[in-house]
């Protein structure tokens, strides 16, 4: 199971999320978010971590060539792009899709993502409301999925169980502020999302 982090502002969050088991970290480039870091800021953490962790950069409505330089400039390994958005060239995409009443699996197939992040709806926030959907809509699918929305310890092994995806991604609901991640809510996500199936 892949296990994403996502809001990383610091390295202390960074370091704790990674001595828990996460396999992937977000930085979010949105401007407007309240997880937001620069470029300098995020490189300066990944440059402290370990190859085998994931680094993602979280776009919004950003051009090719703005992801491009940002995904080189700071190091990362995936583009996770929400919005109106083009697919950069040569870099791993990971692509935001919200899934709103009426979402179907195959409207999928056309998209040449390395995988595909299922999202709570929401007219005002790009990710990191809190709220969850329908995990069973992710279902059976072929392509990479990773679950995200309203995900901590008390449920992810249930989304899990529904969705069988390919991973799974935490932020608002085990912070202790925005930006800020409570450790311990972060420890005990890792630890039910990375439990063996019984």
């Amino acid at each position: 199971m892949m296990a994403k982090i996502c809001g990383i502002t610091n390295l202390g969050d960074a370091l704790a999320a990674i001595d828990c088991g996460a396999s992937a970290l977000g930085f979010n480039f949105y401007p407007k978010s309240p997880r937001y870091v620069s470029e300098e800021t995020a490189a300066g953490i990944v440059a402290t971590l370990p190859p085998s962790v994931c680094k993602v950069g979280v776009f919004v409505n950003e051009t090719p060539d703005r992801v491009s330089d940002s995904v080189s400039r700071a190091g990362l390994d995936v583009a996770q792009i929400h919005g109106d958005v083009s697919y950069p060239r040569g870099i791993r995409v990971w692509h935001a899709v919200s899934a709103r009443p009426g979402f179907r699996l195959d409207s999928l197939d056309a998209l040449p993502a390395d995988a595909f992040l299922l999202d709570t709806p929401s007219d005002i926030l790009f990710g990191g409301t809190g709220e969850t959907f329908d995990w069973s809509i992710a279902a059976g699918s072929p392509k990479r999925i990773i679950i995200a929305g309203g995900l901590d310890a008390s449920n992810v092994r249930l989304a899990i169980e529904r969705a069988r995806p390919w991973g799974v991604d935490a932020c608002s609901r085990i912070e202790c502020a925005p930006g800020r991640k409570d450790h311990s809510k972060m420890a005990a996500f890792l630890k039910a999302a990375l439990a063996e199936n019984l």
